[in-house]
């Protein structure tokens, strides 16, 4: 695919509650990859192969996920996510689209990301945001939680919030800002930027913090769980609905002068 003419990089958001993740899967399993290569097929005139700049899990959604992929197609890039967003299903929307040099990879010249997770305290389930955030039942203490997310940021060693079965690779990250906000009527989000992320690190810190939020854990018996780089120790995963993959940092020249994401 690569001996192909052009190197064409989109930014993509998605819902993606109706989607097992983004990677490919074999039908009838449904992931946003399938789906996405299958319209881009169609507008190119070949088949396509997609780079990801991350593999969001099933049930997790996107704002700025990016891709690329090789194509001998002719379509103008400007024309290229009117196109392709005809073909597509109402939750997957290409939002952006630009030719890169060979040798951009939207997963391997990606700097860093950012992550949004959304919680919602509630007295009742609230049916319309049960996809999109983890509604909480109590009252939380977000003192105590930005406490904790604190011990977070740095360069530190993150196994105790590293899920099993993701790929081999150094448990060793940077996070350069944490940051819970509070977006009014209960609603919270919990923003983190850093150089990369672990299997399912985002959720598991999550699901540890809301703990501490809730009273079940210390803040210093927090600190004591991050320092133990054992996962056993961490809070069971939290849900998937409420994570969103926000951005991802490139440079801003690629090696051969060609613009790479912004």
């Amino acid at each position: 695919m690569k001996a192909r003419a052009r190197n064409i990089v989109l930014k993509v958001s998605y819902d993606g509650t109706h989607y097992h993740g983004f990677q490919r899967q074999t039908p009838p399993v449904a992931a946003v990859q399938n789906v996405l290569e299958r319209a881009l097929a169609k507008v190119c005139g070949e088949m396509v192969e997609l780079a990801a700049a991350g593999r969001t899990d099933a049930g997790v959604h996107a704002y700025g996920q990016v891709v690329n992929f090789f194509t001998d197609g002719r379509i103008p890039t400007e024309r290229l996510p009117r196109a392709v967003n005809g073909l597509l299903p109402s939750d997957i929307v290409v939002t952006e689209a630009w030719e890169a040099g060979r040798d951009f990879s939207a997963r391997h010249a990606a700097t860093g990301k950012a992550y949004v997770y959304r919680l919602e305290q509630c007295t009742v389930p609230n049916p319309f945001t049960r996809n999109y955030v983890w509604q909480i039942f109590h009252l939380l203490d977000l003192g105590a939680m930005r406490t904790a997310l604190a011990m977070l940021v740095g360069t530190h060693d993150y196994s105790s919030f590293r899920a099993a079965g993701g790929a081999p690779m150094s448990p060793v990250r940077t996070l350069d800002e944490i940051r819970l906000d509070e977006e009014g009527a209960g609603r919270l989000s919990c923003y983190l930027h850093g150089n990369g992320f672990l299997y399912h690190m985002v959720r598991n810190i999550m699901s540890t913090v809301v703990n501490v939020g809730l009273g079940r854990i210390s803040v210093e018996r927090f600190g004591a769980i991050f320092a133990a780089r054992d996962r056993r120790l961490a809070s069971p995963t939290a849900p998937a609905g409420g994570l969103y993959l926000l951005s991802v940092d490139y440079a801003k020249e690629s090696g051969d002068g060609s613009a790479a994401p912004s």
